[in-house]
């Protein structure tokens, strides 16, 4: 039996209506949490997208001890002698008028923590965004959490680990420039970045575990502890004078 052309234009119809999802179903792309799971397209890199993402959090350490430091320039970057002569003749920390020679000890620390703190928030964020979004638990090309695990494997050695006097005014040039300079050290970077990828590769107990947390906080957990294990090791390095 034929259908009539009206019967036919509504049944089309209705199966467009079928097919086609409403405003409210179709998917606001979120722009914003995307750039930051993935570090800028960094995670759409075609291979090994983690340890590219690492090498980000290795920049980005690099920056903030350059932005301590503040060569004069290029040439100083080559010389660890020019660059803490600048620093110590500047008496700058962190802000221009910030007299390196007597601040108190918990501003570097504070500010090292808060680093770490806010690329773990913004993380977790992002990162849940952009897993809701691909529908994958944990999409490949989300690599925020290699970022904040770099830089806790990098950050956390260079803490003091007994701190008394922490709101005394104290000079300690000395600290703050060895703590910069770790950061532009090769040999530091180079074993903090191995160390960190052999943890979130080998992923030893519970690292594992955490991966099963919900949304955002399952992706970045485990990169967390893994910087944790590799900073431990860091430590160990340092202590030894290793590196």
């Amino acid at each position: 039996m034929k259908r009539s052309s009206t019967d036919w234009t509504a049944t089309q119809t209705r199966g467009e209506s079928l097919m086609t999802p409403s405003t409210e179903e179709v998917k606001q792309k979120p722009r914003l949490a995307l750039a930051i799971a993935s570090a800028l397209g960094v995670g759409h890199a075609p291979k090994a997208p983690g340890t590219f993402g690492s090498l980000v959090g290795v920049a980005t350490a690099m920056l903030t001890s350059l932005f301590f430091l503040r060569p004069h320039s290029v040439a100083d970057l080559f010389s660890r002698q020019r660059l803490m002569e600048r620093t110590l003749i500047d008496h700058h920390f962190l802000v221009p008028g910030g007299d390196i020679h007597d601040a108190p000890l918990i501003v570097p620390v504070t500010c090292a923590i808060l680093l770490v703190l806010f690329l773990a928030f913004v993380g977790v964020w992002s990162a849940g965004k952009a897993a809701k979004f691909a529908g994958i638990k944990d999409p490949q090309f989300v690599v925020i959490d290699e970022v904040a695990g770099q830089h806790i494997t990098l950050i956390l050695p260079l803490i003091p680990v007994a701190m008394p006097n922490l709101a005394a005014h104290l000079d300690f040039s000395q600290y703050a420039i060895y703590s910069a300079l770790s950061l532009l050290n090769w040999r530091y970077l180079l074993a903090g970045f191995v160390l960190f990828r052999l943890f979130d590769i080998w992923k030893p107990f519970p690292i594992r575990d955490l991966e099963k947390l919900p949304g955002g906080w399952g992706i970045m957990a485990d990169d967390w502890l893994a910087g944790v294990y590799a900073a431990i090791l860091l430590k160990v390095a340092l202590h030894f004078s290793l590196l």
